[in-house]
């Protein structure tokens, strides 16, 4: 895919603590929280990743990840990729979603300043928060 492994791994830590069988509320299972619709489009179901070891699963990322390569330019285009495709590519202050929808609600979290829209910078920053603390924990 052209990009750093690590980077794949700190995206999978965020979304499901590298558990394949991780089901959130609302449905979407393992390593990179795939959605029902999404499953399904690779040839699989939620039911069936969540069966799986992790590296199993992996070729489920790769398959999912593979129609971005060549566009995922930086950390935040792979975040992208998995949480909304549509800010792949865009800069950081792209707005992905704003107080009110359905998506801002799901991930309110995200919203850092507090300011009711969630851009592509704050999503990111989390996931690079987490990232840094469990390797700052690791090499202690």
């Amino acid at each position: 895919l052209g990009v750093a492994p690590d980077d794949i791994m700190a995206v999978m830590a965020f979304e499901s603590w590298i558990d394949p069988s991780m089901v959130n509320s609302i449905g979407a299972t393992g390593l990179i929280q795939f959605m029902p619709s999404t499953a399904k489009g690779l040839g699989t179901t939620t039911s069936e990743l969540a069966k799986m070891t992790a590296a199993n699963q992996m070729d489920y990322v790769y398959e999912y990840l593979k129609p971005y390569k060549g566009r995922l330019n930086d950390f935040g285009d792979i975040y992208m990729a998995i949480l909304w495709p549509a800010g792949v590519g865009k800069s950081d202050d792209y707005v992905l979603w704003t107080k009110g929808s359905i998506q801002y609600e799901r991930n309110k979290g995200l919203d850092i300043n507090g300011d009711g829209k969630i851009t592509k910078a704050e999503a990111v920053q989390k996931v690079i928060d987490r990232r840094d603390y469990y390797g700052k924990k690791e090499a202690n």
